[in-house]
């Protein structure tokens, strides 16, 4: 029996930082919620992160949003003071196993954790499910053992649903092994909405990449055999050493250029 056909490309408006929206389904998500002004935000740890540009658009200019897929909740370059506010009227925020125990505190039901692997179906408006699995992620090089500790669980998202696009969002993701567990379950995926920017710190694993960098985020479109990717988390913050220069000429030395949707910020 022939599956429904797969409709067209879907618009993503990327706001700055990790935070992007788009509709899917007839449902309407927001990654990573950020909005505060630029300025500089303390972390766990005691390390200062600083804010550089202010985002392209605020919650108000959004309408609704029935779903936040939020890749970790410890973090103010992934989710702010503007954005944990922003929870409390959205009926569901997906994230982390433990990122959903601290946000029930606060949130009771409309806060859930995916383990990898673990999914929920989501209702559509007009008759339906989206089903958001969450898949792999490791916020740093090495094995999660290793990464954890210093800088928390992240989870990424795979949307899927009957006659819709297979669509990536990775989170605050480095490890290209993951994304090859995911492509060999879900590949090939049509849009990859891929956390960049190649962010570093002299004091976490010898200054190596904490997040895909250029030419890790363009061999991580090959590995999934994604159409479309949108980068985000690649401008906006000053620890991001890789933006939107490095990503094109990644992707354009990778033959992928024409991949490339940078959701109206370029």
């Amino acid at each position: 029996m022939s599956s429904a056909p797969v409709t067209p490309d879907f618009p993503v408006r990327v706001l700055g930082g990790p935070t992007a929206f788009f509709e899917y389904g007839g449902l309407r998500f927001l990654t990573d919620p950020t909005f505060d002004a630029p300025g500089d935000y303390s972390r766990p740890g005691g390390r200062v992160l600083t804010k550089t540009a202010p985002s392209a658009g605020g919650p108000g200019d959004l309408g609704r949003i029935d779903v936040v897929l939020l890749s970790h909740d410890e973090h103010p370059d992934n989710l702010d003071t503007s954005g944990r506010a922003l929870l409390a009227g959205i009926p569901l925020t997906l994230t982390t196993p433990d990122g959903g125990k601290r946000l029930r505190e606060s949130l009771g039901d409309k806060a859930r954790g995916l383990a990898d692997w673990e999914s929920v179906e989501l209702d559509r408006p007009g008759g339906g499910t989206v089903t958001v699995t969450g898949v792999p992620a490791l916020h740093g090089p090495g094995p999660r053992e290793q990464v954890e500790p210093f800088t928390g669980q992240v989870v990424g998202f795979v949307l899927t649903g009957e006659g819709l696009p297979t669509v990536y969002v990775s989170g605050d993701n480095a490890s290209l092994d993951a994304v090859r567990e995911i492509a060999g379950r879900f590949g090939p995926v049509d849009t990859a909405v891929l956390f960049a920017g190649a962010p570093r710190f002299q004091v976490l694993f010898d200054n190596q990449v904490i997040v895909l960098d250029s030419a890790m985020a363009a061999e991580a479109a090959q590995i999934l055999g994604a159409r479309r990717v949108v980068p985000v988390h690649y401008d906006s913050w000053a620890h991001f050493t890789e933006g939107h220069d490095e990503l094109t000429a990644a992707f354009t030395a990778a033959g992928l250029a024409d991949r490339l949707d940078w959701g109206g910020r370029h």
